[in-house]
């Protein structure tokens, strides 16, 4: 079975709405996931940008959540433990692209046989390094978002 990643805020491929913004609430999408192995310990997640000027932002890093978690509410990291963004802060940072072409923003969901990834606050680099070796799937989901200002 496919590791799949879905949200009922928006479509694989379409523009996410503004709610989910900087230019909106900047509050998480809601996302769902299936098809996780049975002996997934644990879940996490990293939101990002690759088309940013600088190179790829990094949105959200969520992680050490339950393996049996499989969606979170808009709004909610679950009872997972928050990393640091590319804002410097822990949590969720909505899409907030410089004006011109849209950007995409890829959901990366992966399936982990580890307990912990280690304590809250890690950075995307950090969670990366302690994944190696431990993904036993992985999914995501991309939408995309461009500035109207």
């Amino acid at each position: 079975m496919a590791f799949h990643v879905s949200s009922n805020g928006f479509f694989k491929g379409q523009a996410i709405p503004e709610k989910y913004t900087c230019d909106g609430q900047n509050v998480s999408p809601p996302l769902k996931w299936t098809g996780a192995p049975q002996n997934t310990k644990t879940v996490a997640l990293i939101v990002d940008d690759p088309d940013a000027p600088s190179g790829t932002f990094t949105h959200w890093v969520l992680y050490d959540l339950p393996g049996k978690t499989s969606e979170l509410a808009e709004g909610s990291p679950g009872s997972g433990k928050e990393g640091v963004n590319g804002f410097k802060k822990t949590g969720y940072g909505g899409p907030c692209p410089p004006p011109g072409g849209a950007h995409r923003y890829f959901f990366h969901v992966y399936a982990l046989d580890s307990e912990s990834l280690g304590g809250a606050g890690l950075s995307k680099q950090d969670v990366t390094a302690a994944m190696t070796g431990h993904i036993l799937a992985e999914g995501q989901l991309m939408g995309t978002y461009k500035r109207k200002k």
